[in-house]
């Protein structure tokens, strides 16, 4: 649960700049302005998953070996929630604006 909140915690602020960003910016090409969006959140994305994941690296190595399977589970996670909040979810919202725009053309 922990991990799939992390997650869902990084794509929602990815979300919320491009909902903000499409706003400020009607004009513009959706792919740019989502492109825009994801290049202002990535250094925070990246600061707080390397400050987590250091923390969770400690954690791994001096915690002991009952805490140790737990705390390589939130490793794993931190790395697959960040990755896909940026590289799989922005991408699909992206597919998903084009055919809905594709869609509104044809009716």
């Amino acid at each position: 649960m922990t991990v799939i909140g992390y997650s869902i915690n990084d794509t929602v602020v990815v979300f919320d700049r491009i909902r903000e960003y499409l706003g400020l910016y009607p004009k513009r090409d959706t792919g740019e302005v989502m492109n825009m969006a994801i290049n202002s959140t990535l250094s925070r994305t990246f600061n707080t998953s390397i400050s987590t994941f250091a923390v969770l690296l400690v954690i791994f190595i001096l915690g002991g070996e009952v805490i140790r399977g737990f705390s390589f589970a939130l490793l794993l996670g931190v790395v697959v929630g960040t990755y896909s909040s940026i590289c799989i979810a922005t991408p699909v919202a992206l597919d998903t604006f084009k055919k809905l725009a594709q869609q509104g053309k044809k009716r």
